[in-house]
C-alpha cells in the first residue's frame, strides 16, 4: 500500500453512467504515480461502510470529490447525500484532526456542470471546484493540471498522451489480453483491485512507475 503522500481518496458516484469515467480517472491517477483509494478497492459485507470511508480518509493526502450527482435526474428522484456528506467528513479531518499532518490535505471538487455543486451546498461558494461536462477526455485534463499546480509533480506528461495511453490500454484489455480476452460488459463490471492490477501491468511495460 502506498504512503499518505501517495494515496488519493476518491469520493463519486458508482453507477453505470459514471463508469466510464471512473475508469479513466483510476487509470490518470495510476499513470501519474498516486494510488488511488475508494470504497470499492475492498467489498466485505461485514465491514462498516462509514468505518471504511474515514479509514480511507485518514489514510490520504490527497482527494478528490466528483459532486456530478448534486442534481436528481428526473422527476421524484433523491439526489444523493453521500457525496457531500463524505467531502464533508474529509474537510473535517483536514481542519480539525488533532495531527497536524492532515492540515497538509489538498482536495479538488469536481462537478459536471458549473455551479450546480454550490447550487445544493451554498456553504461552498467562493470554492474552486472544476468542471469535467461528464466527458472524460476533460476529466483527464482537469486531473492532471490539478497536480501539476499544486507543484506537488514538476514534470507531467500532457493530457493528450495519458487519455491516448488510456485508449490504447482499454483497447488491449477489451481485445486479447494475455490468455483472457476480456468483453466491453468485463470491463463495466470488473472490480477496481482487478482493474487497476491490469492498469499497473499495462504502465510497467510503458516504463511508467515502474
Amino acid at each position: 500500500m502506498a504512503t499518505f503522500e501517495k494515496n488519493i481518496f476518491i469520493n463519486c458516484p458508482f453507477d453505470k453512467q459514471y463508469q466510464p469515467l471512473l475508469n479513466v480517472l483510476l487509470f490518470t491517477l495510476r499513470y501519474i504515480g498516486f494510488c488511488p483509494r475508494l470504497a470499492l478497492e475492498r467489498l466485505d459485507s461485514a465491514e462498516l461502510r462509514l468505518s471504511k470511508i474515514k479509514e480511507l480518509i485518514e489514510a490520504s493526502q490527497y482527494s478528490i470529490h466528483d459532486m456530478s450527482r448534486a442534481v436528481a435526474n428526473q422527476r421524484g428522484e433523491y439526489f444523493r447525500l453521500n457525496m457531500s456528506f463524505e467531502l464533508g467528513l474529509d474537510m473535517g479531518c483536514r481542519d480539525y484532526h488533532s495531527d497536524k499532518k492532515y492540515r497538509e490535505k489538498k482536495i479538488l471538487v469536481l462537478e459536471q456542470k458549473h455551479y450546480d455543486t454550490q447550487k445544493a451546498l451554498s456553504d461552498l461558494a467562493g470554492c474552486d471546484c472544476r468542471c469535467h461536462e461528464a466527458d472524460a477526455e476533460t476529466l483527464v485534463f482537469k486531473v492532471r493540471n490539478w497536480f501539476f499546480d499544486l507543484k506537488v509533480i514538476h514534470s507531467l506528461s500532457p493530457a493528450s498522451a495519458i487519455r491516448s495511453h488510456y485508449n490504447d490500454f482499454t483497447e488491449k484489455l477489451i481485445g486479447q489480453y494475455g490468455k483472457y480476452k476480456f468483453s466491453a460488459k468485463d470491463l463495466d463490471q470488473m472490480g477496481v483491485s482487478e482493474y487497476l492490477k491490469y492498469v499497473d501491468e499495462f504502465l510497467k511495460n510503458l516504463n511508467i512507475n515502474s
